[in-house]
């Protein structure tokens, strides 16, 4: 089997998991509702207008804009992907690349589709292809997040500023398949770049 087959089956494989949960988190649980797991691993409903982790962009243009940006670097990032196969590059980079496209496409998949095919989950379970149309038009759907980890809670000391005596979270954002596919590919790249982009004399 070749690289580029190798990639195209880590793709698939991220984006049926992703997608997998992500529609069944919608058509499963209201906006707000959790499952605690464990203390520190709590499957929590949560939609964002942006990136990674719940960051956004304000407004309609905002998300419009993000939404564009998406869809054309996901085309950048397939494009380089394809060379790197091509160029026969190491697998390695090859798999983390493949990683941050599948992220980068699942989190489109929200954004472009999601408002037309789902309603809203305010106060109820969001229904499949509801007759009276979904929530939002084509590039203004919300990105579904479920993953919150609160491995450490405390409070901030009273001697520090800005934060003192406030209470804080580590890990507090809450996040997707998607959105951990992004991560380890780039962490994955940053940590064997040496490896993955050798120096020639």
């Amino acid at each position: 089997m070749n690289k580029l087959k190798k990639s195209l089956i880590i793709i698939g494989v991220v984006l049926l998991i992703d997608q997998a949960l992500k529609i069944w988190i919608k058509t499963n649980m209201m906006l707000g509702q959790e499952y605690r797991i464990f203390d520190w691993f709590i499957i929590h409903f949560v939609e964002n207008n942006g990136m990674a982790f719940g960051m956004e962009l304000a407004g309609r243009y905002g998300k419009m804009f993000l939404s564009i940006f998406r869809i054309l670097a996901v085309f950048g990032i397939g494009w380089y992907l394809y060379r790197l196969a091509k160029k026969d590059a190491p697998m390695g980079l090859i798999l983390s690349v493949s990683l941050v496209l599948a992220g980068a496409i699942g989190n489109i998949i929200d954004s472009a589709f999601y408002g037309m095919i789902f309603d809203a989950s305010y106060g109820r379970v969001a229904t499949f292809l509801p007759p009276d149309g979904g929530y939002a038009p084509f590039l203004h759907g919300k990105v579904v997040d479920m993953f919150y980890f609160p491995i450490l809670r405390g409070t901030y000391p009273e001697w520090m500023p800005m934060v003192g005596g406030n209470q804080f979270i580590f890990f507090r954002p809450v996040f997707n398949i998607a959105d951990a596919s992004i991560t380890i590919g780039i962490f994955v790249i940053l940590i064997f770049q040496k490896r993955f982009f050798p120096e020639h004399q």
